[in-house]
């Protein structure tokens, strides 16, 4: 199967970008740039560490989000990572893991670019990917169920060998048909998953559950669990 990706690399100050030429046909080096003046730009309110961005350009909606570390690393270098070569980038890595994942049916946004600069040893990135229109982050619509769509969308990502690096209830996201997606897919990669991989990942997206909705959460991951674990016995998994 062809990919429907032209993706072409550019060389820029300082880096590279590579871009989905068929959808992004005349980029230039401000492409993954915020304050690009012919952006229409809204910050994301949720996740992204205040390094994500809404915008509207002649080429349609996409959010372009800058990689930024978490944690007590963040303190000492907020975002800049080891340098290893480009195919190593943090971004060039999810870049090229949703392009898989796209190209394969899974619900997952389509990456539009990739982008690093370097500066010696360190460097700095950012992605850009397609906007899903009128998606809400599945911790504010607990309440309207979606764990059977949630179960199927996160076992197909498993069977495609694909482990999220932070499976969290703001990564997964749900449009007004109803459907599931999938996002944010930085460090995660292709991987031999056990079914004790597979729960660990599952268990992942409990905490995060349990820790913004409490016990509302624990509830609504038990029947996604369920879900889940019928569709592995459909399978021939247990």
């Amino acid at each position: 199967m062809t990919l429907p990706f032209d993706t072409r690399c550019m060389q820029c100050p300082g880096g590279s970008i590579w871009v989905d030429h068929a959808r992004i046909p005349e980029p230039d080096c401000n492409l993954l740039n915020p304050l690009n003046p012919r952006y229409t730009v809204e910050p994301v309110s949720h996740g992204g560490r205040q390094a994500a961005w809404f915008v509207q350009a002649g080429f349609g909606d996409a959010v372009i989000r800058h990689y930024r570390r978490g944690g007590l690393v963040a303190r000492f270098s907020a975002d800049r990572y080891i340098w290893r070569g480009p195919e190593r980038t943090r971004s060039l890595a999810e870049y090229r893991l949703l392009q898989f994942m796209y190209e394969r049916g899974l619900p997952v946004p389509r990456p539009l670019a990739a982008a690093y600069w370097r500066t010696g040893l360190l460097y700095r990135a950012a992605i850009m990917i397609e906007r899903i229109p009128d998606a809400r982050p599945l911790v504010t619509v607990l309440d309207q169920g979606h764990q059977a769509r949630t179960a199927l969308a996160l076992f197909q990502m498993h069977q495609l060998g694909v482990w999220h690096a932070d499976l969290n209830a703001y990564n997964i996201l749900i449009d007004n048909n109803d459907k599931v997606w999938l996002i944010d897919f930085d460090k995660s990669r292709p991987r031999a998953l056990t079914p004790e991989l597979r729960q660990a990942n599952l268990l992942r997206l409990r905490r995060s559950l349990v820790k913004l909705a409490g016990e509302r959460g624990m509830l609504w991951w038990a029947e996604l669990d369920q879900a889940y674990g019928q569709l592995e016995r459909s399978h021939g998994h247990l």
